[in-house]
């Protein structure tokens, strides 16, 4: 009998408005999105050395010659060997690094067969600009909006991290961590250059 006396008692239970278990629902359907959409990444795995490198777009930070930025597309530099680095202001072996690209970039930049194209990855533009005035950089930079290029090579370590492109497109050579000197990029670019 105290059964009955302890259930009277009870007020009793409130069905679910159904704008909330929509709300649940929509949360569990967008979290399952998010989860297929990573496994579908992790899946694709970097991308390596023989591989074709997607094409993306790097738009430029804005200058004299180009107010609204440069768009560079990567199809467009078939033909040439094209490196392109990974980069941040915050970024203390990038600056280890900054004096040789540079060095290699003036080195290569009169034959028009290299292109070195510098993406400013998780920076905010006026500290990147700094940067780039810092260590007078001059070959083209511009900063990888919503993670695109990163996406391109499927990256998955930080900075600086520097991918090499030959002629026909493909993906010839990784530079996780910084270049130690000037010699060290000329030594990979050379082979690729004799390759015609």
């Amino acid at each position: 009998m105290s059964e009955n006396v302890n259930n009277a008692t009870r007020p009793p239970k409130r069905p679910v408005p159904l704008w909330a278990q929509i709300l649940v629902w929509v949360g569990l359907l967008g979290l399952l999105a998010i989860l297929a959409l990573a496994l579908k990444r992790s899946q694709q795995g970097v991308v390596k050395v023989g591989d074709t490198v997607k094409d993306f777009v790097l738009t430029t930070f804005s200058d004299d010659q180009h107010p609204d930025g440069q768009q560079i597309r990567l199809s467009d530099l078939r033909g040439k060997v094209a490196l392109i680095n990974f980069w941040a202001s915050w970024c203390k072996p990038c600056e280890q690094e900054a004096p040789d690209l540079e060095q290699a970039w003036r080195f290569y930049q009169p034959g028009g067969e290299v292109v070195f194209l510098g993406v400013d990855y998780v920076d905010t533009e006026p500290e990147a600009r700094s940067y780039i005035a810092k260590f007078d950089i001059t070959y083209p930079n511009g900063p990888d909006l919503g993670t695109r290029i990163s996406q391109a090579f499927n990256r998955q370590m930080g900075v600086p991290e520097t991918y090499i492109v030959d002629r026909q497109g493909k993906l010839r050579y990784i530079q996780i961590g910084p270049f130690q000197s000037e010699a060290e990029i000329q030594g990979i670019i050379d082979p690729l250059l004799a390759e015609k």
